[in-house]
């Protein structure tokens, strides 16, 4: 991992599993610099209702290669402020250098306010299979079959 923010280890906690048993860590917002004075960093950020805005983590990540991040938005979050990552979840291949940013979309009808330094964000990292495509003229046969939505549940 790569500090990209100097707030964060300072004046924002470092990315952390916040228990023994937690799947992913947890990342912080790092707002930018306020455009008006480009020295003092902004506290806060309004994301209207119906908007989305990209919001960056402060750090970067070199995830092994046979690996894949997944970034999702913090369930506190989108529960207390009717937010959610705009794509659902993010991927992070083993090959990005680049920031972690998380892109929210606000789905209430109210402006939701994030803190700088607020836990917005939790990544996980898991292996991941790349098989080789093939193309074919069947595929094998199941009990399931071609059933799709709610095809399990029924009788």
């Amino acid at each position: 991992m790569k500090i990209l923010d100097h707030r964060i280890g300072k004046e924002y906690p470092m990315p952390a599993y916040a228990t023994p048993g937690a799947a992913a860590f947890d990342l912080v917002a790092c707002l930018p610099p306020d455009a008006d004075t480009a020295l003092l960093y902004s506290d806060d950020l309004d994301v209207p209702g119906g908007s989305r805005s990209l919001i960056g983590t402060g750090i970067a990540v070199e995830i092994p290669v046979g690996y894949v991040g997944i970034l999702s938005i913090r369930s506190s979050i989108g529960a207390k402020l009717g937010v959610s990552m705009a794509n659902c979840i993010g991927i992070i291949d083993s090959d990005y250098r680049g920031e972690v940013k998380v892109c929210i979309e606000n789905h209430s009808g109210r402006a939701a306010i994030i803190h700088s330094g607020e836990r917005i964000a939790q990544l996980t990292i898991v292996p991941v299979l790349t098989p080789e495509i093939q193309i074919v003229d069947e595929l094998s046969d199941t009990t399931r079959g071609t059933g799709g939505f709610g095809s399990t549940g029924k009788n």
